[in-house]
């Protein structure tokens, strides 16, 4: 990730991105000052490198602190939360690779039997981190070569060092089955879902026994779930080239800003800026460039501009750059309990 120590109240920016030569792959590279990311899961892996400020980062056993040189690695389908950890923001590189593509370098370099993934959700690895920025910075140059060596080399290490093997999820409640059941229900009727009495009334349970279950079964509640699940949704028909304003209402949203709000909130940038990145990769298939034996190659220009000032609240469709920020004190992560809340008291914000 590009440095620059006067980056710190210049404004937030992100970019979240596609390079058409590592399919599999989604990129984000962001600089958030009060951003703050709800509960929600990805269907693949999430592995992030702070380069910047602290992040605090809010796991089923508690917040961890990350700062620059640690490595965030979040497993499919684990509910967490994200902010800032100071006053200044933070800053990283993240790397979300589908499922198929850990599980074909976890099966080629490692013993585990099973699903791969990662037994600490943040470790202190400052190589790691920087081959995690390096991978972005030959994809933002074009170099196929390079990004993809670099990928595989960043993800083979973190498998060695950080690996294990994903079991079942522990202490499945006796309302385990009710949770499914609800989870395939909200999913079948994402447009107009019913109310949790009636939810619970069609399957046999009660209101607070059912969302008990469903909170220990997806480490979130069933509205913050059906948000996050809309999202996903809205996402596939973005990039099918579907009109957010036509996504919106097809996933179950009132309208378009109803989508943004939400949207920009898990995904980290507006619904408009993420189809118009993958839009570019689409139109650049057809003609695509071979990277040339130098690392910047002058046909894909390096996008570690100086920032742009934004306006409170959003968020630019290509982030600036920055060069590398001046080593320093490297903050170690560390975890907080977070407080016994009542299982049907969420801290997310409602759907609506």
């Amino acid at each position: 990730m590009a440095q620059n120590g006067g980056m710190a109240g210049k404004g937030e920016w992100a970019r979240h991105w596609r390079y058409e030569r590592l399919p599999g792959l989604d990129l984000l590279r962001a600089n958030y000052l009060r951003h703050t990311f709800p509960r929600h899961s990805h269907d693949g892996y999430v592995i992030g490198a702070v380069t910047r400020g602290v992040e605090a980062v809010g796991m089923p056993g508690g917040t961890l602190q990350a700062g620059p040189g640690s490595v965030v690695m979040i497993n499919p389908e684990v509910a967490h939360t994200a902010k800032a950890g100071g006053p200044d923001g933070w800053a990283y590189s993240t790397l979300y690779p589908a499922a198929d593509v850990v599980a074909e370098i976890a099966a080629e370099i490692t013993t585990v039997r099973g699903t791969a993934g990662f037994a600490e959700p943040i470790v202190m690895d400052p190589q790691a981190s920087r081959l995690i920025t390096e991978v972005h910075r030959a994809a933002e140059q074009g170099n196929a070569l390079a990004a993809d060596s670099l990928l595989r080399v960043a993800l083979a290490r973190l498998l060695r060092d950080h690996g294990t093997a994903l079991g079942a999820r522990p202490g499945r409640s006796a309302g385990a089955g009710a949770a499914s059941r609800a989870r395939e229900l909200l999913e079948e009727r994402m447009t107009d879902p019913p109310s949790l009495e009636a939810l619970a009334t069609e399957l046999g349970s009660s209101p607070f026994a059912l969302l008990r279950a469903f909170r220990d079964a997806y480490g979130m509640p069933p509205h913050t779930w059906l948000t996050n699940a809309r999202v996903r949704a809205a996402r596939r028909l973005l990039e099918s080239g579907t009109a957010p304003a036509d996504a919106a209402v097809a996933v179950g949203f009132t309208d378009q800003p109803h989508l943004n709000r939400h949207f920009t909130r898990i995904v980290g940038v507006p619904p408009g800026a993420y189809q118009r990145e993958r839009k570019n990769v689409q139109d650049r298939e057809a003609h695509l460039l071979v990277p040339s034996g130098t690392w910047q190659n002058r046909h894909h220009p390096p996008t570690y501009e100086q920032p742009t000032e934004l306006r409170p609240g959003t968020l630019p469709s290509t982030p600036p750059g920055t060069p590398q920020e001046p080593a320093g004190p490297k903050p170690p992560s560390s975890v907080t309990r977070s407080g016994s809340a009542s299982p049907w008291v969420s801290p997310d914000s409602p759907s609506e």
